[in-house]
């Protein structure tokens, strides 16, 4: 599952969504990103444009798919304007081994910061704001 929301993230509706109550998988495993406080930063926007955004996720997700053996995949993000400490984007995997999950969860994360198309403006205490690229170490890393 894929979603793109402007609603704050809520954190214990999407970990019930990968409860495995019949013992179908082994592990579980999730990443949330927040937007944090540097000292300058008050606030994040992050602009996107909805049917390509979401195919380059669930493109993402297939890849990562693919490449492990998976029982569940969440891959949510955050649009609009996000205060500090507030979730910008959850990954959720399940699979049956630990392994597999963390390393799809990893790669997940990695990848959609470098491949999904977003764009992210930095608000600042002072007044300013900016949008901002991608790290390139972002992409290295979903390369691996």
């Amino acid at each position: 599952m894929i979603a793109l929301q402007r609603e704050p993230l809520d954190l214990n509706a999407l970990n019930a969504q990968l409860e495995s109550p019949n013992g179908e998988t082994g592990a579980a495993v999730t990443f949330c990103g927040t937007v944090r406080d540097d000292g300058q930063v008050i606030a994040l926007e992050l602009d996107h444009y909805p049917a390509m955004t979401e195919l380059a996720m669930q493109q993402l997700v297939a890849e990562a798919e693919q490449r492990w053996t998976l029982a569940k995949v969440l891959l949510i993000h955050r649009v609009g304007r996000i205060e500090l400490g507030q979730p910008i984007v959850w990954v959720g995997v399940t699979s049956a081994h630990r392994a597999e999950a963390f390393a799809a969860c990893e790669f997940l994360m990695d990848a959609l910061k470098s491949r999904i198309p977003l764009w992210k403006k930095v608000h600042y205490h002072d007044g300013r704001s900016e949008w901002v690229e991608a790290k390139g170490s972002d992409a290295q890393r979903a390369e691996r």
